[in-house]
């Protein structure tokens, strides 16, 4: 079954979409720039902007603090193995 179009929902999706990559580029240009604090700051803004694919999965949105976290830690972790190079 196909839902009928909602303008409202169209221009949420386009939001959440420009938004999402916004904070996807700023996560590259901080890892790029082995800023490890900034890098895993917006790695968790990064998935907390995509968390809707965490709560269709589980069905509870209380995981989507999982990811960010996850999200945190991994970026962090991952910048700071770039700096001792």
């Amino acid at each position: 079954m196909s839902a009928p179009f909602n303008p409202l929902i169209a221009v949420g999706v386009l939001g959440s979409t420009a938004v999402t990559d916004a904070a996807y580029v700023f996560f590259n240009a901080a890892v790029a720039a082995r800023r490890r604090v900034v890098a895993a700051n917006w790695s968790g803004a990064w998935y907390l902007l995509s968390a809707f694919a965490v709560i269709s999965y589980t069905q509870n949105a209380f995981y989507v603090v999982f990811a960010a976290a996850g999200s945190w830690l991994g970026a962090y972790a991952s910048v700071s193995l770039l700096r001792r190079r």
